[in-house]
């Protein structure tokens, strides 16, 4: 498995970690007995996943010419 293949593997999973952090924590806000460390973590995690995204397509430019395997 080449590196950017594994770039890719890691850079999914690590953008659906964050979607995930994200979601759960402004649904804990947004309960009755929510607190805003939940929104900050919430928005911190809605700003990890995107920054992954944008990093992904930035190496996914970079390396175009290398193949996945």
């Amino acid at each position: 498995m080449s590196l950017k293949a594994v770039h890719l593997v890691f850079v999914t999973a690590l953008s659906a970690l964050c979607a995930g952090l994200a979601v759960w924590k402004l649904v804990d806000f947004f309960r009755p007995t929510g607190q805003a460390g939940d929104l900050a973590l919430g928005v911190v995690g809605l700003l990890c996943a995107a920054g992954v995204v944008v990093y992904g397509r930035y190496f996914l430019k970079k390396l175009k010419s290398v193949g996945y395997l």
